[in-house]
């Protein structure tokens, strides 16, 4: 009798561990057809919104569509654009650019053995003694493919990110502006050490003041993506082009850049912002030992480390549009992801019809050697009347942007990033277009 009660359970449980086995595989096999449909409703939706960017008459462009759209979230309070969850598009994040670089594979790895890059020093005799020799050969490389920036007779200065370098040029107390809407850190840059060589005096097209200055001139602009010129009229400042967008992934590259000191980064040309380096192109001698000076006596160099990898990823860029491969350039890439995302969310604010975009004007670029708009890397967008706090109203729909206050206009405005990864900006674009949709039947269900 004890002889079979120990077959008994010895057989039980043999049934209950093959049911078990069973269960798990039919559960995996499940999630993995729920990944496959979900994949393709993604692809759906994205076909649904950039037809509707097509529509010829005004009264088809308000039309509602009702666009279908996977879950992500595990909450099962989960809706067709994302649910509950929050999408964050206050920073520039470039995080859009991991899938080309996944695709790259080891391209653009490299090794730094333990013994390397120990020395403050990259170059003790040059003028920029931190600057790695091949960084700076990469960048004259990348510059001279693409086309946006002269390098003859320039020194290259490396900063820790394009910001750093910005505020090394003062020789005694200078107003720093810029001309609205302007990028929001600068007043948080130039004013954060309390320093008594500059100050930041706010709108560049309202400066009177007497005695020298620096104006910031982004081009394409941060937020709102327009090309800039100096807007100061008057003698005895430094102009600084910040040229961090000046790719072909934003903008048509219709003139080789060459102004006194350019910045640039690797941040928004490649999508390596967590290298935190920077670079400016500068014609002045003394004005790059000044700089150079600035930045040794703030963090005595720039990580050597971080200028080899940037090296390799400048390389792998700039290989990859002088010998085309099976894998697409970065900047192929790059542009056609832009100009998708900026045909859903032109066709999404249109349909929502409480938002405005800036228009631009179509221009010729030389690099990919047709015309196109502008698709900047981010959106500067209008909320309508009756809607006054653009950031309080989208916050209150899940989606954080950066308010316009914060770059030098009110709060109609926002600005948002046009950067992150796919799923972020497809969930975004989808409630984004469904808003007044969802506003009308909240007021319906309430009666007011």
């Amino acid at each position: 009798m004890a002889r079979f009660f120990n077959v008994f359970s010895l057989r039980n449980l043999l049934v209950l561990s093959l049911a078990l086995n069973v269960s798990l595989i039919l559960r995996v096999l499940y999630e993995k057809d729920s990944e496959v449909m979900n994949g393709l409703c993604l692809d759906k939706k994205r076909e649904t919104l950039m037809a509707t960017d097509s529509v010829p008459s005004e009264a088809q462009a308000t039309e509602t569509v009702y666009l279908s759209m996977p879950s992500f979230s595990s909450s099962s309070t989960a809706d067709s654009n994302g649910g509950d969850r929050i999408i964050n598009l206050d920073h520039g994040d470039p995080t859009m650019y991991e899938r080309f670089w996944q695709q790259a594979g080891d391209k653009s790895t490299i090794m730094i053995p333990g013994w390397q890059s120990m020395s403050y020093f990259s170059d003790a005799g040059s003028l920029c003694w931190f600057l790695e020799p091949e960084f700076a050969k990469e960048i004259i490389r990348l510059h001279k493919r693409v086309g946006n920036a002269v390098t003859k007779d320039r020194y290259i200065v490396v900063g820790t990110g394009s910001t750093q370098l910005y505020q090394a040029d003062a020789v005694e107390p200078l107003s720093v502006v810029s001309a609205s809407p302007y990028y929001s850190s600068y007043p948080l840059i130039t004013d954060c050490l309390k320093s008594g060589l500059y100050k930041w005096a706010g709108d560049a097209q309202s400066f009177n003041r007497e005695g020298p200055f620096i104006e910031l001139v982004t081009s394409p602009n941060n937020p709102d993506g327009y090309v800039r010129q100096s807007v100061v009229n008057k003698s005895g400042g430094i102009l600084v082009h910040d040229l961090a967008y000046y790719w072909p992934q934003y903008s048509p590259i219709d003139a080789v850049a060459d102004h006194d000191i350019m910045l640039f980064t690797v941040s928004k040309s490649t999508g390596h912002a967590g290298m935190r380096i920077g670079w400016a192109l500068v014609k002045d001698e003394e004005v790059a030992k000044k700089m150079v000076k600035f930045i040794e006596l703030n963090t005595i160099g720039v990580s050597r480390d971080s200028q080899l990898r940037a090296a390799k990823v400048l390389q792998v860029v700039t290989d990859g549009c002088e010998y085309p491969t099976s894998l697409r350039s970065l900047f192929d890439f790059a542009a056609h992801l832009m100009e998708e995302r900026w045909k859903l969310l032109r066709a999404a604010v249109r349909q929502s019809s409480l938002f405005t975009l800036p228009e631009f004007s179509p221009g010729s670029c030389g690099f990919l050697n047709r015309s196109f708009e502008p698709r900047p890397a981010f959106a500067w967008l209008k909320c309508e009347e009756p809607i006054e706090d653009c950031e309080g109203f989208l916050r209150s729909n899940n989606i954080l942007t950066r308010s316009g206050k914060h770059f030098g206009v009110g709060p109609h405005y926002v600005r948002i990033s046009m950067l992150d990864r796919d799923e972020t900006f497809y969930i975004f674009v989808e409630r984004l277009s469904t808003i007044h949709l969802r506003q009308s039947r909240q007021v319906n269900e309430t009666g007011e």
